[in-house]
């Protein structure tokens, strides 16, 4: 049975089922918001990608983590990601 957390040296990490990858992949954004809907798929990524909720350990938040393969991805992401 696989591990239910992944811990980094940022962050502990929770996979979302929805994970096709549980992989941490280098171009992260961490977004500070643990209940907003973000959909990584919807922003057409060309690379593969993972979602995590995440604690981050440096200061305790709490939120989400969005890694991705691509960094074109990530930038991709970041500009267009807005917390409904």
């Amino acid at each position: 049975m696989p591990e239910a957390t992944i811990t980094t040296a940022v962050y502990k990490l929770f996979p979302s089922p929805r994970n096709r990858d549980r992989t941490v992949f280098e171009h992260e954004v961490f977004v500070p918001h643990p209940y907003a809907l973000v959909d990584p798929p919807s922003y057409d990524p060309k690379g593969k990608w993972s979602l995590f909720a995440a604690h981050r350990l440096a200061d305790g938040k709490n939120g989400q983590l969005v890694t991705f393969e691509l960094e074109a991805d990530a930038k991709r992401f970041e500009e267009r990601f807005v917390a409904i």
